[in-house]
Parts: C-alpha cells; sequence; structure tokens
C-alpha cells in the first residue's frame, strides 16, 4: 500500500509518520496513486479570507454576513464548533456564539483569492470545472507523464501552495468519479484529504443517508423517506424502472448513484449559466416588509457576485416556496443586461408583486440568467425610467466606498428590514 506525507510529499511504505519530516499527516491508501478524479474544496472560504487579511482574527468565531434579520454565509471552524451554520438566521448565530465577530462579505477580496487558486489548478490539468468561487472538480487522468508525479501528490502538492501563496486552506476528495470526490471532500474537513477507491465503494456507502447526495434537499429527502428509502441499502432494493416511474429522472440517477456509477464528466471551463442567491427563513413568514427586505439583500448580493465576475445577466427571476413546499418561479427579460442591485431588486420586487398573496413563505430567492460579460451591461437602462441611470451611478459610487471603508460604510434602509 503505497503512503504520501502531505506535508513534504514524501512517498514511502506506510507509517504512521513520515520517514523524512517526521509529520503525522501521513496519507495511505491501496488506490492512492490510480485515481484521478478530485474536488477541491476551500475551508470556510470567506472566513479564510478574512483572518487573512486580518491576523488578530485568526483565534476568534468569525462570521460572514447577517445583519438584524440576515442571514449567515459563511462561518469559520471556531464558530461552527459553537453550532452556527451557514443558512442560519444571524439572530440565531449571536445567540449561539455571542462573542464572534460579525463581518459583511467582500466579494471582490474572495474573487481575487479565487482567481489565484485557480492559476494554481491551471498548472495541475486544463480539466477544471468550478462550482463556485471556492471549490471546483479537477481531472487530471494522464497528467503523471507531464508532471512526473501521480495525481494524488499534485493535488497534495496544490493545497500546500495554496497555504503557502494565497493564504487560504483547502480539502481534497479523490475518487474515481466526481459523485464520490465530492462526497469525500466533505469527510474530513477542514484541511482534509479524503479518498474512497472503485473496490471500497459498494462498502462505503450501503449504510450511508441519502441526504448525502448533492441535490437531495429537505424536501426530496422528506419524499424519499415517504418512498421508505432513507439509506443507500434502501435504493439498492428498487428497481431502475420503479425508481424513474417514481421520481423521473432523478430516480434514474439515484439508482446509478446508490452503485457509485457517476458518467458525468468534468467539464473543462463549463460557462456559468446564472448567478443566484436564495435564503430559508427560521420561520415562514407573509410579512410583506420582511419579504422586501429579503428581495433586496439577495439583489444586493448577486450583483456583488456578478460584479466580482464582470458578468451581467438579461433575465431576472424569483423564486418562492411555500409552507407546503410548493415551488413558485417567476421571470422576466430586461432591455439591456444588468449587474445593478437597485435593478435587480425593482425587477424581482414587480414579480412578487404578480405572484400575489400566496404566502406564507419558507424560502425566497433571487437570480440572474442569460450571462453576458459587464462591458454590455446596464447600457439602454430602462427608458421609461429617467432616474435609473442616477441611481446606478449612486450605486457604483457606493460600491468604490464600501470598498474603501467597509460593507457598512452605506446602507440603505430597505436592507435593514
Amino acid at each position: 500500500m503505497p503512503a504520501l506525507c502531505r506535508d513534504c510529499l514524501e512517498t514511502f511504505t506506510p507509517s504512521r509518520r513520515c520517514p523524512k519530516c517526521g509529520s503525522p499527516r501521513v496519507l495511505a491508501h491501496d488506490e492512492l496513486f490510480s485515481l484521478s478524479i478530485a474536488h477541491m474544496d476551500c475551508d470556510a472560504f470567506y472566513a479564510s479570507v478574512e483572518k487573512r487579511d486580518n491576523p488578530d482574527l485568526n483565534d476568534k468565531p468569525v462570521i460572514i454576513g447577517g445583519g438584524q434579520r440576515g442571514v449567515v454565509s459563511t462561518a469559520c471552524y471556531i464558530a461552527r464548533m459553537k453550532g452556527v451554520r451557514s443558512a442560519m438566521p444571524a439572530f440565531m448565530a449571536k445567540r449561539l456564539c455571542p462573542e464572534a465577530v460579525v463581518l459583511p462579505p467582500r466579494m471582490s477580496a474572495y474573487a481575487e483569492a479565487s482567481k489565484q487558486i485557480r492559476q494554481l489548478m491551471d498548472e495541475l490539468t486544463p480539466k477544471i470545472e468550478p462550482l463556485s468561487l471556492d471549490e471546483a472538480f479537477m481531472d487530471l487522468t494522464g497528467t503523471e507523464r507531464l508532471h512526473g508525479h501521480p495525481p494524488a501528490v499534485m493535488l497534495a502538492r496544490l493545497v500546500k501552495r495554496m497555504k503557502d501563496e494565497v493564504g487560504v486552506t483547502g480539502s481534497i476528495g479523490l475518487s474515481h468519479n466526481k459523485f464520490l470526490a465530492k462526497v469525500a471532500s466533505d469527510l474530513d474537513k477542514p484541511r482534509g484529504f479524503a479518498i474512497i477507491g472503485a473496490r471500497e465503494t459498494p462498502a462505503f456507502l450501503h449504510d450511508k443517508p441519502v441526504g448525502l447526495i448533492w441535490g437531495v434537499g429537505p424536501a426530496f429527502r422528506e419524499s424519499l423517506e415517504k418512498a421508505g428509502i432513507r439509506t443507500f441499502t434502501d435504493l439498492l432494493r428498487w428497481d431502475k424502472q420503479d425508481l424513474t416511474a417514481r421520481f423521473g429522472s432523478m430516480g434514474t440517477r439515484l439508482w446509478h448513484l446508490a452503485r457509485g456509477e457517476d458518467v458525468r464528466r468534468v467539464s473543462a471551463n463549463a460557462p456559468v449559466k446564472s448567478i443566484s442567491k436564495e435564503t430559508t427563513f427560521y420561520e415562514d413568514t407573509s410579512d410583506p416588509d420582511i419579504l422586501d427586505g429579503h428581495i433586496w439583500r439577495l439583489a444586493e448580493q448577486v450583483a456583488d457576485r456578478a460584479k466580482a465576475r464582470d458578468k451581467a445577466g438579461l433575465v431576472v427571476t424569483l423564486k418562492l416556496k411555500t409552507k407546503d413546499h410548493k415551488s413558485l418561479t417567476r421571470r422576466t427579460s430586461l432591455t439591456d443586461p444588468t449587474q445593478i442591485a437597485d435593478r435587480i431588486y425593482r425587477t424581482a420586487r414587480a414579480l412578487f408583486d404578480q405572484v400575489g398573496d400566496k404566502g406564507p413563505y419558507r424560502l425566497i430567492g433571487v437570480g440572474i440568467s442569460g450571462l453576458s460579460h459587464a462591458n454590455d451591461a446596464d447600457i439602454m437602462q430602462d427608458l421609461l425610467d429617467p432616474n435609473a441611470t442616477k441611481r446606478a451611478a449612486a450605486e457604483r459610487a457606493t460600491d468604490a466606498i464600501r470598498e474603501r471603508f467597509g460593507k457598512d460604510a452605506i446602507k440603505k434602509g430597505r436592507s435593514l428590514r
């Protein structure tokens, strides 16, 4: 069985410590040097960037996002030990961890760190499929001759360079397909490196909950439980035809994933098709003021992400989910692409008004699609709204002030709802 030191990258016969540097961070697996599909996920990315830029925060619990009625975007691992989780209402997070330092997101800083990490990944393989600013799939098949080392060694070198050169840490999942690589990357966080080999796949999966599958959220998990499906072993009892008849194309996918099968390829440079943000409420609500405040905050976050990626969207989408899990989606096309929060908000708010009183709601989301480069953004504006150009100019001036003095330097009143 081959082994690898994750600190000095020495390879050797397994032992409790590296024979070269003495590190206990030893990775050993009988398929260590034959697997090549990886998932890299940064550890509490936003919080890591904040701690990198302000070392005084290193030993403190840090929460990104929030506000009086907002939700947590990211929490560092110190805060997570207190029970703080992403998408948790800010008031609950502060109750669990009152000593936490709460910071607004700085999307430009996160985007810059993401670009640096992408450059490091580009040196390993051209087959990279980014999922967000802080995670990506990589296919390193056939790269051993180029680098002179198997993929596992190069991946350990990648996260070491991320720490040394970018100042953030990441976790690696290595397996024989995308599904299992993503599962593996969550097994040993933070600073983890986990492997799921082909031979061990059936034994690894058999007692795991179906919630392990990416895309199986609370609502769909509830539907599966009604069918008596809670674990992968439960899935194995179903015929493919019966699963497909009950759950559609997702049923077919579940049949294959239950057997550890995933034929999807790592899609290099797959274009980003949409940018969206949603939040699930701690308590269902029909309060129009609260919902309006959420629409604004979501629009602002979507705009921040679009600006960080130099993107603009032609289509604005509003997503709502009622207390009985019924989804309502409304979308409309603009006269020209936008990345302006005010314009996204006004469009999403108009879509919300079209829905009427169908609450209370448990989830709300805002997004843009039909993406193009930011050079094409907000050229025409809305000819029926002569003040649109002024508001866009004011927003960009606000962006500059926030970039210099912090996110809370200027706030709109509606963001406090």
